[in-house]
């Protein structure tokens, strides 16, 4: 048995090394191609045929991954790509003894799709994390026993149990028992969510404090979770309506360009009177004159110095397109649970009863939460001990209900902190203290003891410093800002109106706020979503540009087309305004490289260009752009 498992680990550690090398092949192989251009290029004067042989090694090594790739969706979809088209320009180089040309060609374009597979298959890995946070196995409850199963075999109906501190493996009714539950992976809410019998809990989602009964309603592949990936998956294969136009332009331009360079080859020498050789010349020539050797470097060099440009500034961008995209949003989504807010509780307000000692009370509700990991209880802990660090908790025997708080005999009295029980004046003024801070969207606990309510404090995850300013700065540059959040109206409402977005739309779950994106997207345009959490990943990926919080999730990071390192929102006008800067100087250089590319058709067919003059002319213009795009540096 211990060979068998030997065995079967030896063939685990070989199947990764392979998928590992498959995954880095082809950024690889395209180093490799640069450096032996560049060694062929440094001995080329001294040894022409060392250095053509370098030349031609790196046409091999950097050019087969895109040459099969073009070869394969040619035969595949039945029409011509760019892939096939570099090959054939970089050959065309190559015949009329040009090799360089080709080389460096073939190394851009393996470059780029090398980075391209690489940020798919990591992409891929993380959504693959995603799905392990759901629980594989379920305590099935059957005859009164516990059984440990396979949480694909739970059939609606069946009852499951679920201590404290684990994760709810599928979606269902609480039949027995109350706790709380962090819900924060689906619905993003800050505070875990009391839950009583009948009340819904969904997979993923953590029990904090209290052993639950759970009736299952959905099946394992059917739970909201699920859908969560489903979504992510979707919205990813979606294309823009940018992407569709340049993968219909692509096949109309090869064929242009091959049809082209075979007339080229054949008319000058009936219609003209020009001789064979001249003919075969002059497409050659047009081969590589027409390679768009330009205009790759008039978006490439502008992309990387953009992409330089964000990294000093703390934003991480994913590529050029969605720097393309940000130059043109119109409105921006944010999340509200670690996004606007901090992602965490803290007291915001305190009352204490007069007929109580201030310092005695925060006593004994430093020495009850001390005890409790519960965040409410945390954010408690923290604020007492700021305010009193001369105040020493003590050890009480503590007594949890969920959902009702917790108590704890200290100095003769039992106190408890949690739901209020209003009995005579003086706990109703406190509790209407707490009810007034309840409708401003805050959680409200009460600290009771046997003289009845002796404080109230209101707790609210608040917005960060920054969010203020970079709403305003945003409305000033024109865009539309919409908060979507899972937590309720009052809440939403309060939150949205300290930081003074234009639109809130609260009880959003991520289903919902993939809806709620794409409406924002038919009435704006292009829009932007920018969140922090799992439950944002769908709409981060629906969005035209999804924005990611530098602190979040592994899944909302790889998402995400542009990340904010820092978590400071005021970059999200940096980065308007380097993609603004960006999709200037790309137009810029599109429009040059072209004009150029014109001209040197035009006076190759004048038989005016000679190859010289074409390499010329097409490696000046790409130079011209470069220096161009490299302007985004500063």
């Amino acid at each position: 048995m211990l060979v068998n498992e030997n065995a079967y680990h030896r063939e685990h550690d070989e199947n990764t090394k392979f998928d590992r090398l498959k995954e880095y092949g082809e950024l690889i192989a395209a180093i490799v191609s640069g450096i032996l251009i560049l060694i062929g290029w440094a001995i080329q004067t001294n040894q022409g045929t060392a250095a053509a042989a370098l030349f031609i090694s790196a046409f091999l090594i950097g050019g087969y991954a895109k040459a099969k790739e073009g070869i394969e969706e040619t035969l595949d979809e039945k029409k011509l790509n760019v892939e096939l088209l570099m090959v054939f320009a970089a050959i065309g180089s190559g015949i009329i003894g040009y090799w360089i040309e080709g080389a460096i060609l073939i190394f851009i374009f393996a470059l780029s799709g090398a980075l391209e597979t690489f940020t798919l298959n990591k992409s891929q890995r993380e959504l693959s994390a995603l799905m392990e946070l759901q629980p594989e196995e379920a305590s099935l409850l059957k005859d009164g026993n516990e059984i440990r199963v396979h949480v694909s075999s739970l059939e609606i109906g069946d009852l499951i149990a679920v201590k404290p501190g684990e994760r709810i493996p599928t979606d269902g009714e609480i039949a027995s028992g109350t706790t709380s539950i962090d819900q924060a992976a689906i619905t993003g809410e800050s505070i875990p969510v009391e839950k009583k019998a009948e009340d819904t809990v969904f997979a993923g989602t953590v029990n904090i404090n209290g052993s639950i009964t759970v009736k299952v309603t959905k099946n394992s592949d059917q739970t909201l979770f699920q859908k969560i990936i489903k979504l992510v998956q979707s919205a990813q294969s979606e294309k823009s309506p940018s992407q569709q136009f340049i993968e219909k332009f692509e096949g109309t331009y090869v064929k242009g360009v091959l049809i082209a360079v075979a007339l080229m080859m054949v008319l000058p020498h009936f219609l003209l009177g020009w001789s064979f050789n001249e003919s075969f010349y002059r497409a050659m020539v047009l081969m590589v004159v027409a390679s768009p050797c330009a205009l790759v470097a008039s978006i490439t060099p502008a992309t990387l110095s953009a992409i330089s440009n964000g990294a000093r500034n703390g934003l991480l961008f994913k590529g050029g397109v969605h720097l393309e995209k940000l130059s043109k949003l119109k409105v921006i989504a944010f999340d509200k649970t670690g996004t606007l807010t901090k992602g965490e509780p803290v007291v915001t307000d305190v009352k204490i009863s007069k007929n109580a000692d201030e310092a005695e009370v925060f006593k004994a509700v430093l020495s009850i939460e001390k005890q409790s990991n519960h965040p409410l209880a945390k954010a408690i802990v923290s604020y007492i001990e700021k305010k009193y660090p001369s105040l020493h908790p003590e050890m009480l025997d503590v007594q949890e209900q969920s959902g009702f708080g917790v108590t704890a005999k200290w100095k003769n009295e039992m106190w408890s902190v949690g739901k209020p029980v209003a009995e005579n004046e003086e706990e109703n003024e406190m509790a209407a203290f707490g009810l007034e801070r309840a409708h401003e969207g805050k959680t409200i606990v009460y600290v009771k003891n046997d003289s009845g309510i002796a404080a109230v404090l209101s707790l609210q995850d608040v917005l960060r410093k920054d969010a203020v300013q970079a709403i305003d700065e945003l409305k000033k540059a024109g865009i539309h800002t919409v908060m979507l959040t899972g937590d309720n109206e009052s809440t939403a409402q309060s939150v949205a109106s300290a930081a003074r977005v234009d639109q809130f739309i609260s009880e959003c779950l991520p289903d919902d706020k993939v809806a709620e994106v794409k409406k924002l997207g038919k009435k704006y345009g292009h829009t932007a979503m920018i969140g922090d959490g799992i439950n944002d990943a769908p709409a981060l990926a629906a969005a035209s540009v999804g924005i990611a919080m530098g602190e979040g999730t592994d899944v909302a990071l790889e998402t995400a087309d542009v990340v904010l390192m820092k978590n400071d929102l005021t970059k999200l006008k940096k980065a308007i305004e380097v993609s603004r800067k960006m999709d200037k100087i790309v137009k810029q250089n599109i429009i040059f490289s072209m004009s150029v590319i014109a001209l040197l058709i035009c006076s190759n067919f004048l038989q005016v260009l000679d190859l010289p003059l074409g390499v010329i002319g097409h490696e000046g213009s790409t130079i011209l752009v470069i220096l161009n795009g490299l302007r985004l540096l500063r």
